[in-house]
């Protein structure tokens, strides 16, 4: 038996996290999308406070940079400087195109940075993308 995929996209958007969940749905690949609206509740989810002390640790992080509370970058800052976190692949998924974002992520050792498409079916593609190559091709720790 396959073990479920446990996902944690950290999204603010009410918007982009329908979609996220509607690509992830159509998926070929069980999974588990788990949300947290800003980069405080990333936090306590990841590090177990709280409401989120039950929670599973996430095969993969989907992380906005523009977020209330604490910044994408600042949540991605955190997760790199933990022994435990750290070795948590993080893909940026943001509306940013900035040359400075792009370079300040992969500074604080993101996995990847994908520009989050306007057009529908572009950002479903997108999302079945990461997932495909995240649990399909990529061998991830258990």
């Amino acid at each position: 038996m396959v073990r479920q995929a446990e996902i944690l996209l950290v999204e603010d958007s009410p918007g982009d996290i329908r979609l996220t969940i509607e690509a992830f749905n159509e998926s070929k690949i069980s999974n588990s999308l788990h949300i947290a609206m800003d980069g405080v509740e990333a936090m306590n989810f990841l590090n177990k406070k709280g409401e989120h002390s039950t929670k599973p640790t996430p095969d993969l992080i989907l992380l906005d940079l523009n977020l209330p509370k604490k910044s994408g970058f600042e949540v991605l800052q955190e997760l790199k400087q933990s022994k435990t976190l750290r070795i948590i692949p993080v893909v940026v998924l943001t509306t940013s195109n900035s040359e400075r974002d792009i370079i300040h992520s992969y500074e604080l050792h993101v996995n990847c940075f994908v520009s989050k498409p306007l057009e529908f079916d572009a950002f479903m593609e997108v999302i079945k993308n990461i997932e495909n190559f995240w649990f399909t091709i990529v061998k991830l720790p258990k």
